[in-house]
């Protein structure tokens, strides 16, 4: 995986994470409410799971925000 990737994901786990801990949740209560498991929700987290579009919107409902503002302005993948 090329560098920008790696340095995309760590930042949208980053993103994921402060949101996270803003509504005052645990991995588990994201995980709970956006229908997805415990310890994929800890690998996003550390920028460690390449997840889907569609795990990122369940994500980003349940986190009452939208895809944009989590991803706004990442880096993108070499070219």
């Amino acid at each position: 995986m090329p560098k920008a990737s790696n340095r995309s994901l760590r930042t949208l786990g980053e993103r994921i994470r402060a949101a996270r801990k803003k509504v005052g949740w645990s991995q588990e209560d994201l995980a709970h409410y956006s229908d997805i498991d415990r310890s994929y929700v800890g690998g996003v987290e550390r920028g460690e799971r390449n997840l889907t579009f569609t795990i990122l919107c369940q994500i980003a409902k349940a986190l009452d925000t939208d895809v944009a503002t989590l991803t706004k302005g990442l880096p993108g993948a070499d070219k």
